[in-house]
């Protein structure tokens, strides 16, 4: 079974970063590469980064199965503007029962080995769906790691902390049973949780399984597009400002975000069909559509204000 979660967020700089600034801001690893392209908008990716873990996998029982090894993070950079930082790990079964040396974990870089009779259904359903001020301290929390990695991108000198408009980050976590039945009776499930956590549960078969974690990240960053506009359009339909004013507040989002849109543009296409379930339920597409054309016909009516103003002086 693999498991991941992926935090997005706006990249806190006043303009859209250069691609060249991008792969250095990204260069976490000395002497590792930084994956980089332009097209069809440029995307970068920084080399993975290893993080080692002794603590209780997720329970919706309660149940204390403990799991050590090493998660691989790594942060992307989309359209020079909006950031990710993605953590993914394989879990399985100990073979030996018991805990090993560091050196076992850090060779097998990216699994995690649970000790001790494990029900992954439970995991599952305990790392999807926890249950609000029950989860115990020492469980495992890939979104910990995930923020921690974003804030280091954040923080680095190379960004002016400008953003051009403010905004939330997101957080969607996503598992994958992997089994070769599923290559004909594979599930996809896009579900909003509580307190806005996002969950997807696949199921794939082993050929598919190394692609999904870009799949989720490519899914988050769609998503955190659709959720960020849609605020902005709560905020200004529920200000009594001027038409002309509220067009103020909806061009950064015309300039820094609406260009990026491009569902399964780095999406293995064996997994396209994935993204073709979200788009018929909830409808990522026809929902980003309505807004933006709601967006250009305030925008237009700001203008025509603000033109309609100028003549009557």
């Amino acid at each position: 079974m693999l498991i991941g979660e992926v935090h997005t967020g706006l990249l806190q700089h006043s303009t859209s970063l250069r691609i060249a600034d991008a792969v250095q801001l990204l260069g976490l690893v000395e002497g590792a590469e930084v994956v980089s392209s332009l097209r069809p908008a440029s995307h970068a990716v920084s080399p993975e980064v290893a993080e080692g873990v002794d603590c209780m996998l997720p329970s919706a029982s309660g149940r204390r199965t403990r799991c050590v090894g090493a998660a691989l993070s790594r942060a992307l950079i989309s359209g020079g503007r909006v950031v990710q930082g993605s953590v993914a790990a394989r879990l399985e079964q100990s073979a030996a029962g018991r805990r090993l040396s560091w050196s076992h974990y850090i060779a097998r870089a990216g699994r995690l080995e649970a000790i001790g009779r494990t029900d992954w259904d439970d995991v599952v359903t305990g790392f999807l769906r926890p249950r609000p001020g029950v989860e115990p301290a020492d469980t495992l929390s890939l979104g910990g790691i995930a923020d921690r990695l974003l804030d280091r991108v954040q923080r680095n000198d190379l960004l002016d902390r400008q953003a051009p408009l403010r905004s939330r980050r997101t957080q969607l976590r996503w598992t994958v049973r992997v089994d070769e039945r599923f290559a004909q009776s594979g599930r996809a499930t896009f579900t909003m949780g509580a307190e806005g956590l996002r969950t997807v549960e696949l199921e794939l078969a082993p050929h598919e399984a190394p692609a999904a974690q870009e799949l989720c990240e490519d899914l988050a960053l769609h998503d955190w597009l659709l959720t960020t506009v849609a605020r902005f359009i709560e905020d200004v339909t529920s200000s009594p400002r001027p038409v002309q004013d509220k067009a103020g507040q909806l061009r950064p989002v015309v300039e820094q975000l609406l260009h990026l849109w491009m569902p399964g543009a780095r999406v293995n296409p064996a997994l396209l069909p994935v993204w073709d379930v979200f788009e018929r339920r909830p409808g990522f597409t026809r929902q980003w559509t309505t807004s933006v054309e709601w967006i250009r016909d305030q925008v237009a009516s700001g203008t025509i204000a603000l033109l309609q103003r100028a003549a009557a002086r």
